[in-house]
Parts: C-alpha cells; sequence; structure tokens
C-alpha cells in the first residue's frame, strides 16, 4: 500500500466523519469510520519530514493551509460544538515541528522535553486531537524502523486517550468503539510499502477545507 492509496483511504474516511454529522443529524457509524482518517495524516507527517526535500517550505505549507482552513473548520465546528477549536493543520504543524525538535536536539531528553511541550501547547490552545495528536506523530517518528514498537506504541498512546474519555463521560460502548476503529487504523498504516504512489498532496490540502465548507453550507439547507 503505498502513500497515495493511504490518503486516500484518511480523506475518505475523513469525509465520512464529518459529512455524517448532517446524513444523520448527529453521531453515527460514520463516525467510527472517521476514526481512521487522523492517524494515518499523523503517519504521513512523519513520513513527509523523512522525505521533503525542502523542510521550510513543507512547514510554510502546513502553516499556510491552516489558516486558510480555521473559517471553514470553525463554521464547520458549529454545526455539533459552540466552543473554539483549532483545526487539524494546526496540529500537524505542531507535530512536525516536534519532531524537528527531537531529530535537531542532540540530548533526547531535551528534544522529549521539546515534543512534551509542544504537546501542551496544542492540548492548551484546543487543537484538534491535542497532545495525542503529537504524541502519535512522535511516536510513528520514533519507532519507524521498528515493525513491532510502532503499532504498540501507538496502540497504548489511543488506550490512554480514551481512559481520559471513560473518567470524564463514564464507561460507554460508543468511547470503546471509538477506540477500537481508531486503533485498526494501524493495519492500514503497516500495509504500507514506502513508496509514494499519485502525488495528490495539494488536492489533500484544498479538499480539507472546501469540504468543511460544503458540509456546513449543506447544513444550512436542510
Amino acid at each position: 500500500m503505498n502513500a497515495f492509496t493511504l490518503k486516500l483511504i484518511a480523506i475518505l474516511s475523513m469525509l465520512f466523519d464529518h459529512s455524517g454529522y448532517i446524513i444523520f443529524n448527529g453521531f453515527s457509524f460514520f463516525n467510527y469510520i472517521g476514526r481512521f482518517a487522523f492517524p494515518i495524516f499523523a503517519f504521513q507527517i512523519s513520513e513527509g519530514y523523512l522525505h521533503t526535500k525542502n523542510l521550510k517550505r513543507y512547514f510554510l505549507r502546513l502553516i499556510i493551509f491552516a489558516f486558510i482552513s480555521q473559517v471553514p473548520y470553525m463554521l464547520f465546528h458549529s454545526i455539533i460544538s459552540s466552543g473554539f477549536a483549532l483545526n487539524i493543520f494546526f496540529t500537524l504543524v505542531l507535530g512536525l515541528a516536534s519532531i524537528t525538535c527531537y531529530d535537531k536536539i542532540p540530548n533526547k531528553f531535551l528534544g522529549i522535553l521539546s515534543c512534551t511541550f509542544l504537546a501542551i501547547i496544542a492540548e492548551f490552545c484546543n487543537m484538534d486531537y491535542g497532545a495525542y495528536g503529537i504524541a502519535i506523530i512522535v511516536l510513528f517518528y520514533i519507532f519507524k524502523e521498528n515493525a513491532l514498537l510502532m503499532p504498540l506504541s501507538f496502540i497504548i498512546a489511543t488506550l490512554f486517550k480514551y481512559i481520559t474519555y471513560i473518567i470524564k463521560l463514564g464507561f460507554a460502548d460508543i468511547i470503546v468503539n471509538l477506540w477500537i476503529f481508531t486503533t485498526l487504523s494501524i493495519i492500514f498504516i503497516s500495509f504500507y510499502n514506502g513508496k509514494k504512489g499519485k502525488d495528490i498532496k495539494y488536492i489533500l490540502y484544498i479538499f480539507y477545507p472546501l469540504h468543511l465548507l460544503v458540509i456546513y453550507l449543506i447544513s444550512l439547507i436542510k
């Protein structure tokens, strides 16, 4: 499975997740399918760091689309919540920054400390997926060469994420199912063959804010 196929799975999963709110007027099975998306995007950030020819340009591209996507994201977010949040591109920017810190700082303890600090910022600023998002991006990078520890660390991190929901909201089938489907995304990632496939990076960047805006406009018509 090449990078193109992985990204396509993530895009379709994200579309299911978001469109479900207007198709079913709330939470549905589509949201379970949507749990595949972010871990794949997180994995692609770690891969992007390894293969990019220009890291500064990579950062700039993510930052630009983070700001472009914020208004469509908040419009969509208003369908399901009244609170403020930052879209997934901001999370990916901090995830990329975390990998960079870990890789460039000679002292790995300080590198991990920097990653932790950025994860706290992501959580404090209410970025999509928060500290968990930063954590799995870093874990995918740190254990990229280990076929056992990479999926294991992801599964454990995801378990901790949903344990916090259980503590806050109590034990429920919905939370268990969300954890299961999020965890299942590692199957797609494990089949990645390291090949690029078709280049759709700009389609992905444009699709994210565009589909959020379209879903919001459809919600106004309903």
